[in-house]
């Protein structure tokens, strides 16, 4: 049984389609991806439905829509509350006490308002200590606290070269009395750090490889799945940046396969890989023994690709730090690349990107760009 098409592949196969010029038909792009046409128009059919484009048969207003509108608003004002307090937690600056946005989201005046009761639910929160902490909320450890820091602030005010030993030494002589300890923990939670007191982190060369170099900058190969490039490049978007990591087998220079994000993290990498041995999988060929090639990002020395690499029973390789010729084969591609879709012309969004970037791949770059290495086929 063939093994099914990457989401992200089918996702963009489907942008394409649904943004195509006049006169192109659904016949003629699925050819460019190498599907049939049924096959694309079932994932439309099934893209429409999800997205809720197809028009839905008419209910009447009973107890199963009521319960189903109930279900709807619960769901929305849980995903309220997990939305929220991700970006409460987000501040450093702020205590880490869940209980002031437990009353923010209960307001009468939020733009989703959001019950007592559901809002502990998802936190994990008691309410009874929470009522206790409405009713009084600052506590008389707060208050001895604040006094203390505001102790401490004075004397770092005057003396800035000082330390939390000299602080609290200070503060206990305006009469905030606290250990060493003490005096740490508040200036820590506050950065209030001695001018030269705290050294500057040094940015350090990337880590050691994971492989050898097992290509030496030999880019050539006797047949198909023996050796395989990878890398990631980026480019600007008014919306940001848009990263690309691709493999690419050096015998017949196809991409194999390519992830596209906004965000240059291992998945990315990852993702790509899997990818590629899905579409040799897709034609029955085993792609154990074969050597992947990459630089020494941190990407392609994460657990998470080693873990892909071993998964697959694939030979890992990596070049020098700072050598672009190292993977030479793989720049001159992301050159062409960048010839061809990055630079001509600039490019509002991320998604516009990267529907250009895959349908150049696949329409023009695997389909009707010839290569002198293959004899000028494609």
């Amino acid at each position: 049984m063939p093994k099914p098409y990457p989401k992200e592949f089918r996702q963009n196969v489907i942008e394409v389609a649904r943004s195509r010029e006049a006169g192109t038909t659904l016949k003629e792009i699925a050819k460019d991806f190498g599907i049939s046409e049924s096959c694309l128009t079932n994932w439309i059919a099934i893209a429409d439905r999800q997205d809720g484009n197809k028009p839905a048969a008419a209910v009447s207003d009973s107890g199963e829509l009521r319960e189903a509108r109930r279900r709807i608003r619960l769901l929305e004002q849980e995903n309220e509350v997990l939305r929220r307090a991700a970006a409460y937690l987000s501040q450093a600056n702020l205590p880490k006490m869940m209980y002031p946005l437990v009353r923010e989201l209960a307001a009468q005046d939020a733009p989703i308002r959001v019950p007592v009761t559901v809002t502990c639910r998802v936190l994990k929160l008691a309410r009874a200590p929470y009522y206790r902490w409405l009713a009084n909320p600052v506590t008389d450890a707060d208050w001895v606290e604040a006094h203390r820091a505001n102790a401490l602030f004075d004397a770092h005010r005057d003396d800035p070269e000082f330390g939390y030993r000299l602080l609290a030494d200070e503060a206990r002589d305006a009469g905030q009395e606290m250990c060493d300890r003490t005096a740490w923990a508040i200036c820590s939670s506050n950065a209030w750090w001695s001018v030269f007191g705290k050294k500057r982190a040094k940015k350090g060369r990337p880590g050691p490889p994971a492989h050898d170099d097992r290509v030496q900058r030999d880019f050539t190969a006797t047949g198909p799945n023996q050796l395989w490039l990878t890398d990631i490049t980026e480019h600007r978007t008014r919306e940001g940046k848009v990263f690309m990591c691709a493999v690419k087998d050096v015998w017949s220079n196809r991409l194999l396969g390519y992830s596209i994000s906004s965000r240059m993290k291992a998945r990315l990498a990852v993702q790509a890989l899997e990818h590629a041995v899905d579409t040799r999988a897709r034609a029955g060929v085993d792609v154990a023994g074969c050597i992947v090639h990459s630089d020494r990002g941190s990407q392609f020395r994460s657990r998470k690709y080693l873990r892909a690499l071993s998964r697959h029973d694939l030979l890992g390789s990596m070049g020098q730090v700072g050598s672009s010729a190292d993977n030479a084969a793989m720049e001159s591609w992301f050159a062409l690349l960048q010839k061809n879709v990055l630079d001509r012309r600039t490019w509002d969004t991320r998604d516009q990107l990267r529907l250009a970037i895959v349908t150049w791949t696949e329409r023009t770059y695997h389909r009707r760009r010839r290569q002198a290495r293959l004899g000028k086929l494609t």
